[in-house]
């Protein structure tokens, strides 16, 4: 009995939040109600991890965002911003506050897209949509911003 009890919890955090479909018994519209406002909520994480994308994309940064995660998975808020941006970044879409912030990121740490990411140790240059920032002795400092 319990098992089938967590089999469907399962079913219902997959419709909720990576794009499953429905669990036999539940009603649509209460559940597509919970499914997008777990992906508002998750878009507020994901701006407080990446603040300059967020103000970058301004008005459209909810949209952008639940658009972009609607039927993803979260890897966390850190993450998902990662991904989100280096998406915008390949698409040409990335706003220039989001991409200095993005070379920042990328300057500071390795981040694979499979793995947490990890503090980097070595001098490093990184570059997002026109912005270049550099990392020594642990400092990121951006050398070049975004043209606006």
């Amino acid at each position: 009995m319990s098992g089938d009890l967590a089999a469907r919890q399962a079913e219902l955090v997959a419709a909720l939040v990576a794009g499953g479909p429905l669990p036999p018994g539940f009603a649509p519209a209460p559940v597509e109600a919970a499914r997008r406002a777990l992906l508002r909520k998750r878009a507020a994480d994901v701006a407080r991890h990446w603040p300059l994308l967020a103000a970058g994309l301004g008005a459209h940064w909810p949209a952008t965002f639940t658009t972009w995660a609607d039927g993803r998975p979260s890897n966390g808020s850190l993450r998902d911003g990662w991904d989100l941006a280096r998406e915008l970044r390949d698409r040409g879409t990335l706003p220039p506050l989001g991409a200095e912030e993005l070379a920042a990121r990328e300057v500071a740490s390795r981040y694979d897209g499979h793995r947490p990411p990890r503090p980097r140790r070595m001098p490093a240059v990184a570059r997002a949509g026109g912005a270049v920032a550099a990392q020594f002795a642990g400092r990121v400092r951006l050398l070049r911003p975004a043209p606006r």
